[in-house]
């Protein structure tokens, strides 16, 4: 009996088991079917909500039900849902999120069509919020519709929200009218709270970088901010009161109280903040994580405070008014591991807005003073006028030696500056002279001063500076400088991002061109990756130059002078002249890195420059003319040229390079043996000594484009012989030329000279010139030679036959008419007369054959 119990209760147990299996598994095969039975179902009612209640075009890739992200709740995710405005900010998009996800309780999929879905929770991330305020004050993110009545009918969506989460948003604000610009970038925010509930506390933890500017003068930049706030909602009255909170700007500290209201003009602001403590380092936290370093084991005393308020109405036509205090007095701090401090810091400043009226907000700095060691700075500024027409007035004084700022403050610099830094400034000016560039009404009055200003580069090239008031004199690696100048819109440039103006005079002793250029080998990869040299934009300068000596490369350019004009990325240089290869170049034209291959465009003028020093160090006349070493003397030229440049090394492409060359050879002389061309070519053409060529004054017109030179024909002379050279050749040194010699008879050599031995001076003398063509081509290197000497033999045979058979008919035709005239008599009789005409006529025949049977 025992024994049958247990086997039936085994029996039980196994069956128990296999029901919950079987449970287990349909509930899990549930989880995974239901989403697909009702998928469609809640994408119909979303972009039914969408179409009920939004005036934009909303599109999303794709909904998705999930029944294991936030098990027990269910969870709707839409992929990249966009809202695109419609007129008139059409085309702009609003809303842009990788997901949105909206979280609720798993009964509320099976709800009828008509009864809506309770959304719990709503999570977002990877997303973009676009507001924009055109001109006209119009808002684009206002998108509801227009005069829609509620009609009584269940909504297919209800919010009764119980947390929400952003993660990775950026928001994006831009006043056309004002021309403020807010960018909050990185923002995570997250929030708790019953919205079911008229009044609730909402718990939320928020993070930040925010950037603020208006009309392209920054107030701030990529500021770090954190908030931890508790805040009290009545939903009813709209309105929301700081309760518990902590908040960092950077890692100053603040906290709020008071509260923000909704209200039917816009929004009604009576908040109070303050820094909870007074200690200095909550100014040494407002200063950029990038320009700072850690506060831990900094020494400070005295205080530093912020206080402020903002209270009334923010609308269209308003803004809360507001009192800013920052102040510190007789301050210090000081790093650890650095020697100096920095002390005696005052600082007094108020942001006041008394009327509610934004332009009528002004600045007061009333001091900022500190001291390193001896040296103490002091400024004051006030700035008023600031949404319409900023109007600043301000005051420099002080001295700063530049070698302490490293030593009390963690800058981080590559390498060390020095010098000390002097001023006694006062400046007023409005924007709008500014931009407009009204200078006279700008004022500026004192002096700024720089000496023992030192600074070396990664490479450890160094610049000094001696003394820089007015001018500045200052050297760095073998160059010394000296200019002196001004400097124009220098405020435009600082606060509107406008061209930076200035006329300048220099003058040097030497300058060495690579003291102002990246040295060292570079690596492949460094080479595949550099960046291309770049005029700056922003620069519009007048330089009017002297130098001694400038080193350039391989070359010692001497007496140098000349403007150079830097506007939009190009650099013209006007009038530029220097002594150099015992002669002197003048150069006119432009370099531009505007586009995204740097260009040049130059006239070249070259005046008795030496040749053979010329044509050695230049590789672009060496590709040009390959006559280094070959010809000596002294050139005349002008070259025009135009190309690309290797955006790196700023040099000719000389692929790309074309023009025009027209040269003069003064004072020339001929080394045929240092040429394999030349030699190669007296081999072939006797009755030439290239050694003994005189090419003074001989004027040659020469263009060039795509590596290919054509040389148009020109004519030299050699005794009383004329030749005719023309053709091409490339950069890469091929060539195809053709010499066309206008030569005397008598220098065709002993076959010549046999024919000719047989005429007499007056015959030889009536022979023309015999015409010889020689032909070049190969390359300069290994050239092939061809000429045609035999045709120009049988040319001269031909011209000696055809003068003796004109000498023959001469006497054939003179001996004739002798004859005719002794035999012609007055006619008598008719028989007779006959008789006598065909006698006339066979001698006739007879004496013209005894002349052509004689030899010749």
């Amino acid at each position: 009996m025992l024994i049958h119990l247990k086997l039936k209760n085994n029996i039980m147990l196994k069956k128990i088991v296999k029901i919950t299996g079987i449970i287990v598994v349909l509930f899990v095969a549930s989880l995974f079917a239901i989403p697909y039975f009702f998928k469609d179902e809640i994408k119909a009612k979303i972009v039914q909500s969408i179409n009920e209640n939004v005036d934009a075009n909303v599109s999303f890739s794709d909904a998705d039900l999930s029944l294991f992200k936030d098990f027990p709740n269910a969870n709707v995710t839409l992929d990249k849902l966009v809202i695109i405005n419609k007129v008139p900010f059409e085309g702009d998009t609003l809303v842009s999120l990788g997901e949105l996800n909206l979280e609720m309780s798993v009964k509320e999929i099976f709800k009828g069509k008509d009864e809506p879905m309770n959304i719990q929770g709503i999570s977002s991330k990877n997303g973009l919020i676009n507001i924009i305020f055109n001109k006209d004050g119009i808002g684009n993110y206002d998108i509801a519709l227009k005069g829609k009545k509620d009609d009584g009918k269940s909504k297919p969506l209800s919010l009764k929200i119980q947390n929400y989460k952003i993660e990775n948003f950026k928001f994006k604000y831009f006043d056309e009218s004002s021309k403020i610009k807010m960018v909050i970038d990185s923002l995570n925010h997250e929030g708790t709270g019953n919205f079911a509930a008229q009044k609730l506390d909402l718990v939320t933890k928020s993070t930040a970088k925010v950037s603020l500017s208006m009309d392209k003068v920054n107030y701030m930049k990529n500021i770090s901010l954190t908030l931890d706030a508790v805040l009290g909602i009545d939903l009813e009255k709209s309105k929301y009161t700081f309760k518990e909170n902590k908040a960092l700007i950077n890692q100053l500290p603040l906290e709020f109280d008071g509260f923000i209201q909704m209200v039917n003009a816009g929004q009604e602001y009576d908040l109070n903040f303050k820094t909870p403590t007074s200690s200095f380092k909550n100014f040494l936290g407002l200063i950029p994580a990038a320009y700072a370093s850690s506060l831990d084991g900094v020494k400070t005393t005295g205080d530093f405070t912020v206080v402020g308020f903002a209270k009334g109405l923010y609308s269209d036509k308003s803004v809360p008014k507001f009192n800013i205090e920052i102040a510190s007095n007789n301050a210090s701090f000081q790093y650890p591991n650095l020697p100096k401090s920095v002390r005696n810091i005052v600082i007094d400043t108020k942001i006041i807005n008394e009327t509610g009226v934004l332009n009528d907000t002004y600045v007061n700095l009333d001091k900022l003073s500190f001291a390193i060691d001896q040296d103490v700075f002091n400024a004051k500024a006030n700035i008023r006028n600031i949404t319409q027409n900023a109007i600043v007035d301000a005051a420099l004084k002080g001295t700063i030696n530049l070698g302490n700022l490293s030593k009390a403050y963690p800058i981080k610099l590559d390498k060390p500056l020095s010098g000390v830094l002097k001023a006694d400034v006062t400046t007023k000016f409005d924007m709008q002279s500014v931009e407009k560039s009204q200078y006279q009404n700008i004022k500026n009055a004192g002096t700024m001063s720089l000496s023992g200003f030192n600074y070396a580069d990664e490479n450890g090239k160094t610049i000094s500076i001696s003394n820089a008031l007015v001018q500045f004199n200052a050297t760095t690696g073998k160059s010394d400088l000296s200019v002196t100048g001004v400097l124009e819109n220098f405020y435009g440039f600082m606060f509107k991002n406008q061209e930076l103006k200035g006329n300048f005079n220099m003058n040097s002793n030497q300058l060495a061109v690579s003291d102002f250029m990246t040295s060292g080998e570079a690596t492949k990869t460094e080479t595949k990756n550099a960046e291309a040299m770049k005029i700056p934009a922003f620069l519009n300068c007048t330089l009017t130059a002297k130098a001694n000596t400038v080193l350039y490369d391989n070359l010692t350019l001497k007496d140098v002078s000349g403007k150079l004009i830097i506007k939009e990325e190009r650099v013209t240089l006007e009038n530029v002249k220097t002594s150099i290869f015992g002669g002197t170049i003048g150069v006119n034209g432009s370099v531009s890195t505007k586009g995204k291959i740097p260009t040049f465009d130059m006239n070249l003028g070259l005046n008795q420059v030496n040749i053979a020093q010329s044509f050695t160090q230049l590789d672009m006349l060496k590709k040009i003319a390959p006559i280094a070493g070959i010809i000596n003397g002294k050139l005349n030229s002008t070259i025009k040229l135009n190309g690309n440049l290797d955006a790196n090394k700023m040099t000719p492409d000389l692929k790309s390079l074309s023009g025009d060359l027209l040269g003069q050879l003064l004072s020339t002389t001929v080394n045929a043996n240092n040429s394999t061309l030349l030699t190669a070519l007296s081999s072939n053409v006797k009755f030439i000594d290239l050694n003994k060529l005189n090419l003074n004054d001989v004027k040659a017109a020469i263009s060039f484009k795509d590596g290919k030179v054509n040389v148009k024909p020109f004519d030299i002379k050699y005794q009383d012989i004329k030749a005719t050279i023309g053709g091409t050749h490339g950069f890469d040194q091929n060539m195809n030329y053709n010499v066309k010699f206008d030569v005397p008879a008598k220098y065709l050599g002993p076959e010549a000279n046999a024919l000719l031995s047989k005429m007499s001076p007056a015959d030889a003398a009536k022979l023309d010139n015999i015409p010889i063509n020689a032909l070049m081509s190969g390359s300069f290197g290994s050239p092939k030679i061809s000429t045609d000497m035999k045709s120009a033999v049988t040319n001269l045979s031909n011209q000696l036959v055809k003068q003796q058979k004109e000498k023959l008919v001469s006497k054939g035709t003179s001996a004739l008419t002798d004859l005719i005239n002794k035999n012609t008599s007055k006619p008598s009789d008719t028989t007779k007369t006959a008789t006598q005409k065909e006698d006339i006529k066979a001698k006739a025949n007879d004496l013209l054959n005894s002349f052509f049977k004689k030899k010749k």
